[in-house]
């Protein structure tokens, strides 16, 4: 796989976790506002700048993405979102304070033993 564009496909699924970092902060601030209908949900969501960060972030992780999927075989590219998960639950740990078990670790690393496999297969 060539230097850029496995570059751009770590870049691609970080942002991808940092975007979902965005959200969870943003409904939870939400569930803190304590909006009590659909309606109230979707002016509160659109009012926080957390979930427009998020959804930001997200949008630019979708179009390199897009160039990633034009340069590569999706079988070859999309195992490579199993890093996400890991850097989500690495993000969750550190800054939202989550609780990540060993059986969550074990998890991970065999996510990220997979994705060495196929790297390496491509």
């Amino acid at each position: 796989m060539k230097p850029l564009l496995f570059l751009t496909i770590i870049v691609t699924v970080s942002l991808s976790a940092v975007a979902q970092i965005a959200f969870k902060i943003g409904v939870t601030a939400l569930r803190a506002a304590q909006p009590t209908n659909p309606t109230g949900v979707a002016l509160a969501a659109m009012a926080s700048p957390y979930i427009w960060a998020g959804l930001i972030i997200y949008a630019s992780s979708l179009v390199a993405w897009l160039w990633v999927l034009s340069q590569v075989e999706v079988s070859a590219a999309y195992p490579f979102v199993g890093i996400s998960f890991v850097l989500t639950a690495l993000m969750g740990a550190m800054y939202l304070h989550e609780n990540v078990s060993p059986l969550r670790i074990m998890g991970t690393l065999l996510v990220i033993f997979g994705c060495v496999l196929i790297a390496r297969s491509a």
